[in-house]
């Protein structure tokens, strides 16, 4: 795997949540340096650093999102400050980066932060990114994001996943938790995906790995079983945004989590679609015992810490 990457002058930063992994493409014999996703925004100091050891001398030149949660390109805005890059988002996401508008980029929504970047260009299904001699194709792949993308080199046969892929699943299928449908997105999104050959996939979170199509045996399990229960989809997913929110802070007491909850639409919207017999305060108090009882934080009187 090492050797492959070396091949296609491809580093994989794999990185620790809240960060998705990074994929610098440096090539010597490139004309530009591009980064792949950039992380959260609480890591981009360390994401600079990170880049600038890589470079050893050279300049970033551009950033391409595969899509714009705020784990992949909430170190845009340093890494733009740092090396005036160009930015390209996926052309889906033009007009709201333009007008930076958070409701749209669920930022609000997830209550993340991402700090405001300047976009230069766009990159959608269909489109070409050149690097050296290796063509990386760009493959629309909605259902963790209606206007995620996915890179892929067919000489190498290597798939740049994001969130469409991981090892075990997928990450989850925000569409489903306002309502609107996802799940049919990720299938046809895997079975886009199995009609590729493919040697090694670089995921978003987790180490690469080479063993694809039983990762898609995995992934369309996952999809079954989810899609036949959404509730338990949605339960899952209100856990994993009070996880993601304890990585960030890593302590807080229990009203100050609850006035947080209070400020997430996600967590308002998940529990009135799917919650609603149950009364929120208890609903979520469920969701701190369960989260307590996996290992994923610890409950001490009226504080929450991370683990």
């Amino acid at each position: 795997m090492n050797a492959l990457f070396r091949e296609a002058g491809v580093t994989v930063f794999e990185r620790g949540w809240l960060s998705s992994n990074n994929v610098l493409l440096a090539d010597a014999s490139a004309d530009e340096t591009v980064l792949i996703d950039t992380g959260y925004a609480s890591h981009a100091e360390q994401t600079v650093a990170l880049i600038c050891n890589a470079l050893n001398g050279r300049v970033l030149d551009r950033i391409v999102n595969t899509h714009l949660h705020s784990d992949h390109c909430g170190g845009n805005h340093a890494l733009q400050e740092a090396f005036d890059c160009a930015i390209d988002v996926p052309s889906g996401e033009v007009d709201k980066v333009d007008a930076w508008d958070e409701d749209a980029l669920t930022y609000r929504a997830t209550g993340q932060q991402c700090p405001r970047f300047r976009r230069t260009g766009s990159i959608g299904a269909g489109d070409e990114l050149a690097h050296g001699r290796l063509r990386w194709r760009t493959l629309a792949a909605p259902g963790h994001d209606p206007e995620s993308v996915v890179l892929y080199e067919p000489d190498l046969e290597l798939l740049i996943s994001a969130d469409a892929l991981w090892a075990n699943g997928f990450g989850v299928v925000f569409p489903e938790l306002i309502g609107e449908p996802g799940f049919d997105d990720v299938r046809r999104t895997l079975e886009m995906l199995a009609s590729l050959r493919v040697r090694c996939v670089i995921p978003g979170h987790g180490a690469p790995f080479d063993d694809f199509e039983p990762a898609l045996s995995r992934a369309f399990k996952r999809l079954q079983s989810l899609s036949a229960d959404p509730a338990r989809h949605a339960r899952h997913a209100a856990k994993v945004l009070i996880k993601f929110h304890l990585l960030e802070v890593q302590s807080c007491s229990v009203d100050e989590l609850d006035r947080w909850l209070d400020q997430v639409p996600y967590v308002g919207v998940t529990h009135a679609a799917h919650f609603a017999s149950v009364d929120m305060r208890s609903w979520r108090v469920d969701l701190l015992n369960e989260l307590a009882s996996s290992g994923a934080l610890s409950i001490d009187g009226r504080f929450v810490r991370n683990i």
